[in-house]
């Protein structure tokens, strides 16, 4: 009986151990899964913001459209290496973890044949203790009995030797094997790609909007304010010095830009009153009407 008990031990560790790689694995199944299908979603989104940036570009002045849309670019390919991200989740990690509960059923199974077997010779036994204790001169029954025991006692064995082959094989696929070391290692190895590509890209995007000529966008959108061609002079000059005092050229050409329209308006004196409408318009709806 002492056997028995210690055979009934083992196998209750091994249930154990196939019962909590089911709890987890199915878990981190669930969880992969969700964030596979979050990940595809965010990456949707990402793909909207990219053409709202693309049709907010289209309305804006030459310096901020340029800016706008290196950046739209520089975000579109992100998301072109967040498709390549989500495919290989879902085949390279997902897919496995689901393939997974298939040998943890088939070790279920095992775990359930072994513990019937053992039950079985459990009975067998009780039943001789009985005869034994009842009728101790029945020699042919209790010969038949301790034949019956005997017999479900070396199906146990064999049975559990079986089921601890199965496990021992199941616990090293779940430590070593692809079935694990492999999802996991999969799983760091495109996030790592990923983000690694994602850096890039929004290092150069970074350095996009560093750049952006914030003071040359001001200037033109003045310069249509006033009326004055915003293919003028003013731009290319403060453009082309890449000296520290551009900001003080710019500021410069515009005073001497608003100079010459004040003389232009007091030569021409109240004439043409039209011309003050832009001016009016900048505190009000106009300024819509006018960008």
């Amino acid at each position: 009986m002492n056997v028995v008990l210690s055979r009934d031990s083992r196998v209750r560790s091994m249930e154990n151990t196939v019962a909590n790689a089911e709890k987890y694995f199915g878990q981190f199944c669930a969880l992969l899964a969700s964030y596979t299908r979050k990940t595809a979603r965010l990456r949707d989104k990402a793909d909207q913001l990219v053409k709202q940036l693309i049709d907010f570009a289209n309305t804006e002045s030459p310096e901020l459209r340029a800016t706008v849309r290196d950046l739209a670019e520089d975000l579109a390919k992100v998301q072109d290496y967040g498709r390549r991200r989500c495919v290989p989740l879902e085949a390279k990690v997902v897919s496995p973890l689901k393939l997974y509960g298939a040998q943890i059923k088939q070790t279920r199974a095992e775990i359930k044949k072994c513990k019937r077997v053992q039950n079985n010779e459990i009975k067998q036994l009780q039943r001789l203790e009985k005869l034994r204790q009842r009728s101790p001169s029945d020699r042919q029954m209790i010969s038949q009995a301790e034949s019956h025991a005997q017999r479900a006692s070396v199906d146990t064995s064999r049975t559990a030797r079986q089921l601890e082959a199965a496990v021992d094989a199941f616990q090293e696929q779940k430590l070593r094997t692809s079935r694990w070391g492999r999802i996991f290692l999969d799983f760091v190895s495109i996030e790592m790609v990923f983000h690694a590509k994602a850096i890039e890209v929004y290092s150069h995007a970074f350095q996009t909007l560093e750049n952006y000529d914030l003071e040359g966008d001001l200037q033109d959108f003045r310069d249509k304010m006033r009326g004055v061609d915003g293919q003028g002079e003013a731009r290319p000059v403060a453009k082309a010095s890449s000296s520290a005092s551009a900001p003080w050229v710019r500021a410069s050409e515009s005073a001497q830009s608003t100079l010459q329209s004040q003389r232009a308006e007091e030569a021409a004196g109240a004439s043409d009153p039209a011309e003050d409408e832009p001016l009016e318009d900048l505190g009000g709806q106009g300024r819509g009407h006018q960008a």
